[in-house]
Order: C-alpha cells, then sequence, then structure tokens
C-alpha cells in the first residue's frame, strides 16, 4: 500500500520520497497531469472570489456558465445544454431521469461487462453480478446486450427509454466497436425512439486521442455522459443533451433534477482550465504517436494482446494469477499499473496525455523488466 504526498505533471512520490510514474492518471482523471498549474490557479483564483453560494441553479455563476459554454463549443450543435454534478455516477443518474422523462417509457438496455458506477441506478444499468449481488433488488426493466455486437440490437425496442454504452467500454478492458455497429445502433434507437446515453466518463476528455471517444465514429448521442478526467484532478461530472430535452426537467416537477454541490464553482473552474489547457497545449496532436510507441515498445512473449484506442490501453497476459506479480514488481520499479474491474488478466495503461515519449521509453522498459523478474 502506497502511501502519497505529494504528485505532480506524470509522478507522484510517497512518504519515504521514493517517485513513482502514473500509468494509470487516477484511473483516467489526471488527463493534464497531477497538479498542472494551469489547474492550481484556476482553483486559487476561485477560492478568491468565492466557494459554494446556493444550490445549483438558483444564482448565476460563472465559472459554471463559462465551463458549460466552453464544453458546447466543442459537441455538435446538437448538444447544447450542459447540467453539472459532482461526478460519474450523479451523471448517470440524472441522465437516465432525462431520458425516462423525456420519452415516457422506463426501460433500459445497457451492456454485459458494463460499468457505470456504484449508485443505485448505475449499477443496476452495469453488469456484475459480484458488485450487486449484496444490494438487489436491482431497478426493474434493464437487459443487457453484449457490446460490439450488432445482432443483439433487437432487444431495443419501442419500450426501450434509452440505450446506455460506453463509447470504449472501460472496465472490461478497453473494447471497442467497429463503426459499423456504432451506426447501427444509431439507426436501431432511432427506429425505436430510444434515446442514446453514450457513457464517456472514462473515455472523454482527450482520453483516446479526440476530445469525445465518439467523434471517432461518426456519431452523434442524445446524451452525452462526461466526468474523471473533465475535472483536472477535482470533482465533477455532467450529462449534456439538447436543450428542448432538458427543458423537460424545468416543470412537473419544478426541480426536475437538483444537485446542491454540482458545478461547485471551485471544480468548474478546475475543469474549464483542464479543457484550455487540452486545445491550448495542443495535447490531444500527440495521442496517436504515443499510443504508437507504447504498442512498438511493450513485446514480450508473456504479453497475448494489446488493445488500445488513444492513451486508452489493455495490455493482457495469461491469467490475473500471471498479471498481479507484474504489477507488483512495477510498482517496486517505480511504474504503477493496474489491472481492470472486469478484466482482472489485463494490465490498465491509462497516463496523463502530457506524458513524454523518453518516460514512455522508461515506463516500457521498467514493464519488461517487471514481466522477466516476476516469472523467476
Amino acid at each position: 500500500m502506497l502511501e502519497i504526498v505529494s504528485a505532480d505533471g506524470v509522478f507522484m512520490e510517497d512518504i519515504d520520497g521514493k517517485k513513482y510514474l502514473d500509468l494509470i492518471s487516477g484511473i483516467g482523471v489526471s488527463n493534464i497531469g497531477h497538479r498542472h498549474p494551469a489547474v492550481v490557479n484556476a482553483i486559487k483564483n476561485q477560492v478568491d472570489q468565492h466557494l459554494h453560494v446556493m444550490v445549483y441553479g438558483e444564482f448565476v455563476q460563472s465559472p459554471q456558465v463559462k465551463l458549460a459554454k466552453a464544453i458546447t463549443d466543442t459537441l455538435p450543435k446538437k448538444l447544447n445544454a450542459v447540467y453539472l454534478l459532482n461526478s460519474g455516477s450523479e451523471a448517470i443518474e440524472g441522465a437516465m431521469k432525462l431520458a425516462k422523462r423525456y420519452t415516457g417509457k422506463s426501460e433500459f438496455v445497457a451492456c454485459k461487462n458494463s460499468y457505470h458506477g456504484s449508485s443505485h441506478g448505475a449499477l443496476s444499468l452495469s453488469d456484475n453480478e459480484n458488485f450487486k449481488q449484496n444490494y438487489r433488488p436491482m431497478l426493474p426493466g434493464v437487459s443487457h446486450v453484449r457490446f460490439g455486437c450488432s445482432d443483439d440490437l433487437g432487444l431495443i425496442t419501442e419500450e426501450t427509454a434509452a440505450f446506455v454504452v460506453e463509447t470504449v467500454q472501460g472496465e472490461a478492458g478497453v473494447k471497442v466497436g467497429s463503426k459499423s455497429y456504432w451506426q447501427k445502433v444509431r439507426q436501431r434507437c432511432d427506429q425505436t425512439g430510444t434515446m442514446l446515453i453514450l457513457d464517456e466518463i472514462q473515455c472523454g476528455f482527450g482520453r483516446t486521442g479526440n476530445l469525445w471517444a465518439f467523434e471517432h465514429y461518426d456519431l452523434v448521442p442524445d446524451i452525452l455522459v462526461s466526468a474523471k478526467g473533465m475535472g483536472g484532478g477535482m470533482p465533477i461530472g455532467c450529462f449534456i443533451a439538447n436543450q428542448d430535452v432538458m427543458t423537460v426537467l424545468t416543470n412537473n416537477p419544478v426541480l426536475g433534477h437538483i444537485s446542491t454541490f454540482g458545478g461547485h464553482p471551485v471544480s468548474a473552474a478546475a475543469s474549464l482550465a483542464t479543457l484550455e489547457t487540452i486545445q491550448e497545449e495542443k495535447l490531444l496532436e500527440s495521442v496517436e504517436e504515443k499510443q504508437a510507441l507504447f504498442k512498438k515498445l511493450l513485446k514480450h512473449p508473456k504479453i497475448k494482446e494489446v488493445r488500445s484506442i488513444g492513451l486508452m490501453m489493455a495490455i493482457e497476459f495469461e491469467s490475473y494469477n500471471v498479471l498481479k506479480p507484474i504489477i507488483d514488481k512495477a510498482i517496486e520499479l517505480g511504474v504503477v499499473t493496474d489491472w481492470f474491474l472486469f478484466n482482472d488478466y489485463s494490465m490498465r495503461i491509462a497516463p496523463p496525455l502530457i506524458i513524454s515519449q523518453e518516460e514512455i521509453k522508461d515506463a516500457c522498459q521498467i514493464i519488461l523488466q517487471a514481466i522477466d523478474e516476476a516469472s523467476n
């Protein structure tokens, strides 16, 4: 167990002064690195102005407005209304309520091996009995289909309020759907009057090399969910839809969804600084090259497969019993990796987007060394 006392850029330091190269970014949170100066300055400036002043919506608060405008400027015109919350799970709950309220339907379809959060509705969408068994009954009317399998899309019917799906499956071990699959998803949702909710909590905000992962597939969702990497290390999440859709939450009841701390001014300021940093430092332009370098260097007889999209990667080994000693050895050697909730035989690699080529080379050398030493 590491006790981290400081973190900066791509490195963390423990209580004994040992440095570790962070290859998981707090599970996709620190997309622009730990304590990026722009984020730290934004936080300090906002703290000097005000913290929480009122339940979200009652007062106009410029950090929220500026962030919402900056986010919608990156999106198709259809996605022009942002509801800010505190986390990915909360954003999923809000998106589910919006879909039910707008469509008048109550059923959901999600994917096998999906993960959408630990709150009750989000857990109902997720597909892992180990996480659910002690909390049943779950939300009724939720069906699960195979991710990336067009044959299963018939389970989306006229009774389905929303198909809730990760654009890139994260905890399943970085599973990617084909462009043709996504086109069929969009078509089926349109046919049945079903809202398409894309969960980009882990894969959004630049992780895949595009700001939004759906941009890879010539696809536009009805509701987009974001969190994790959007806060620069601060807690924040959101769901985004068309203004006409979002308006249903303003009546019957007048407070159709509400959050005391959603869009907290400090988190909103940090998020805006994060987005501006990604844009101004052109961090997305080097992601593909860095991905290719990882894949070029991570060659070893014990590595069965490398799955990746941008800097969201899974290095597959034979089993958990093979992988776990490698992860432990890598940490001992100064590189922090991890596995996945629903894929414990694959190594998670999701470094800050600011990682340099030299740091990638160092990290890969240590991983290969860890593989060799853990095998002895």
